[in-house]
């Protein structure tokens, strides 16, 4: 945590701040009774600080391998930082009032949260591309751990962009705004069914629909996985996790098509 911190403190700050949060959000999870789309009020302001606690903190330890880039390190260092707060700031705001984040744009106050992070959330992913360009530029001493990086991040890079699939109304969102002349959501992770039906326990994806979830979590987290493989498994040539990573894409792009496809995770995996 020291070299981290020596690292970038922005990132290894906002990881640690993480912390008290996730105590926070998991305690409100047993004491709030409130159900918020089929799920605990509090379920999801404590999955996104899990989430953010570790995309900073890897972020500040892959930085560790861009020596030659101190001004990028600086620069999306802070800029990740501040967003994540924003985005945890928000979504536990919206979990106090008891209604969702994502996707609401009943009233003018809701829109304009969902707006606020949506555009956030935007600049946050071109600073990881950033980061990936400079990986692909940076020259390493140890080429497998090099690939594992780069692809992991370009991997993190496309799963990330999915979230850009769920802002996108749904034919019976349209629909009802047609007849309504208001549109109160806008978005859906589930394909094939309204959000809030029968999920998985603890992540929620849906046990009967696609859920863009499962690919948009299987993208971001190849950062950690394929890095990790590569210490674990100590391949002696980069060609080796170069597989790995093509191999880890392929699944990714798997779990695409069958969400897209109105397939649920487990029931395309039988």
């Amino acid at each position: 945590m020291r070299t981290l911190w020596e690292t970038n403190k922005p990132l290894t700050a906002t990881g640690i701040l993480m912390l008290p949060v996730i105590v926070l959000t998991v305690i409100g999870v047993f004491i709030d009774p409130r159900i918020i789309t089929g799920m605990p009020a509090w379920l999801k302001p404590a999955k996104f600080a899990v989430s953010i606690s570790i995309y900073t903190l890897t972020l500040a330890w892959i930085f560790r391998y861009l020596a030659d880039w101190p001004r990028l390190r600086s620069i999306t260092g802070w800029v990740t930082s501040v967003i994540m707060v924003l985005e945890i700031g928000i979504i536990s705001i919206q979990a106090a009032r008891g209604t969702t984040s994502h996707f609401n744009v009943g009233t003018p106050l809701d829109a304009a949260l969902f707006a606020i992070m949506g555009a956030a959330i935007l600049i946050a992913w071109l600073a990881s591309i950033a980061v990936m360009v400079a990986l692909f530029r940076q020259n390493f001493t140890d080429p497998v751990m090099a690939w594992a990086l780069r692809l992991g991040v370009l991997i993190a890079v496309l799963g990330a962009a999915t979230g850009g699939l769920m802002v996108t109304p749904t034919s019976a969102q349209r629909s009802e705004a047609r007849v309504t002349q208001h549109m109160t959501v806008s978005g859906a992770h589930t394909v094939g069914a309204p959000d809030g039906g029968p999920g998985m326990p603890g992540t929620g994806w849906s046990r009967e629909h696609g859920d863009l979830r499962v690919p948009h979590f299987l993208g971001l987290h190849a950062m950690q996985i394929l890095p990790l493989l590569a210490w674990l498994w100590k391949p002696k040539r980069a060609s080796a996790i170069i597989a790995a990573g093509g191999a880890y894409g392929l699944l990714f792009a798997l779990a695409l098509a069958q969400a897209l496809a109105g397939r649920p995770f487990l029931g395309g995996l039988r």
